[in-house]
């Protein structure tokens, strides 16, 4: 069965090729909601859209110049343990993709599926129940190399906030600067955005967020945001 495509906003210019993204969801409204709102976000982008798995990869080995795929695995189904779980379809498209950029775009805001779509390659994690403005936010990080993630209330609603608290405030171990970092690091800040909310240059931010990582003995942005939630450095009203 051959993919239907529909094309939103979007005009190519002389030396400024026109970014493509793909919203991948088996509900046609749905998707093509979705479509309409990156549209409006992100206006210099062509969206195309992809009912299925197999249209999505289809357009993934077709499309030359696609910057970014929004996915929706959809719901567990009969079958789904044999063939790898709901984010198999995560991997397949990471198989055809390459490195293009995926974010999930789902209802469930499960800890489980958020940790394995990270593990699995996405850049983000977005609940279909969020504003626009997140969406954006979130579309903005994953091209920009970094991953977004709902975490403060799903993680701790979830299995991870279970795990052992720390003794001392690991806010003891940051200067006042690596303070501010820190903070605006977990709320979802790219670097660039940070420095440009504390005035500093960007290389000034890289060097504090290396700096915080190693005092808190972990590697990438997720494993801070894990550690934070475990020694409660988010309030249950953080945003999901």
């Amino acid at each position: 069965m051959e993919f239907e495509l529909q094309a939103r906003g979007g005009s190519r210019s002389a030396g400024n090729p026109t970014r493509i993204f793909l919203v991948v969801d088996e509900q046609p409204m749905v998707r093509h909601g979705f479509a309409l709102s990156i549209g409006e976000l992100c206006p210099d982008a062509r969206v195309l859209e992809a009912g299925s798995l197999e249209d999505a990869l289809d357009v993934g080995r077709h499309t030359s110049g696609l910057a970014l795929v929004l996915y929706d695995p959809g719901p567990p189904r009969p079958g789904d343990a044999e063939t790898g779980g709901v984010l198999a379809g995560l991997g397949r498209l990471r198989e055809t993709l390459g490195e293009v950029p995926i974010l999930i775009l789902t209802n469930s805001d499960e800890v489980a599926d958020i940790v394995d779509s990270v593990r699995m390659g996405a850049r983000g994690y977005v609940l279909k129940t969020s504003p626009p403005e997140v969406l954006e936010h979130a579309i903005s990080l994953a091209l920009s190399g970094e991953i977004f993630l709902p975490l403060p209330r799903a993680v701790l609603n979830g299995t991870l906030a279970d795990g052992p608290r720390g003794n001392d405030d690991i806010l003891d171990r940051l200067t006042d600067r690596q303070r501010d970092v820190f903070e605006l690091l977990l709320a979802g800040h790219s670097n660039k955005e940070i420095a440009r909310g504390l005035g500093v240059l960007e290389g000034t931010v890289k060097v504090h967020v290396r700096a915080i990582m190693q005092k808190l003995g972990v590697r990438n942005r997720t494993q801070v945001a894990v550690v934070a939630a475990r020694n409660g450095c988010f309030s249950g009203e953080g945003e999901g």
